[in-house]
């Protein structure tokens, strides 16, 4: 039996068959609109990004990137042309030799955050401090930003 009730999927994702990272099914929420559950697919779960913590104070912000078990000299913290950017690149090898064979293990792992700064802030006052696989980054505020106005225009 056939229905006459239209399908809830979006015609992106009828027109498209899933791919390995579940695109374009579930792509967009019901109504077809705008992105949903995107990042729950295991394409993007599987990815070892860092958390991080904005909190906007009123005289700096602070930043808080969760890194466990990193070191201190795994990360490198930059900020060029108002691009503030911390990264890590980690490779471990190790070799062990027995009676009769030898067992090579290596592994790699890096990741790379980049935030752009606002206008009001200080690029030179960063400070940044890593204690217990957090790594604490404090960037001082110069000035307040004006808020622009909404202004009409009149149309000659």
């Amino acid at each position: 039996m056939s229905t006459l009730i239209p399908s809830r999927r979006s015609l992106l994702s009828r027109f498209l068959d899933d791919d390995a990272f579940g695109f374009p099914e579930g792509f967009l929420d019901d109504a077809g609109l705008m992105p949903a559950r995107v990042f729950d697919r295991p394409f993007f779960k599987e990815m070892k990004m860092p958390a991080v913590n904005i909190k906007d104070n009123t005289d700096h912000f602070a930043i808080e990137l969760a890194a466990p078990g990193y070191k201190k000299d795994d990360l490198k913290v930059t900020v060029k042309d108002g691009l503030l950017t911390i990264a890590s690149e980690k490779k471990h090898e190790s070799e062990e030799e027995k009676k009769g064979y030898t067992r090579k293990e290596f592994s790699y792992a890096s990741f790379s955050r980049s935030f752009v700064l606002p206008e009001n802030t200080d690029a030179d006052s960063l400070k940044a401090s890593f204690t217990d696989g957090v790594l604490k980054l404090t960037l001082n505020k110069t000035k307040a930003v004006p808020e622009s106005k909404a202004k009409e225009i009149t149309i000659d």
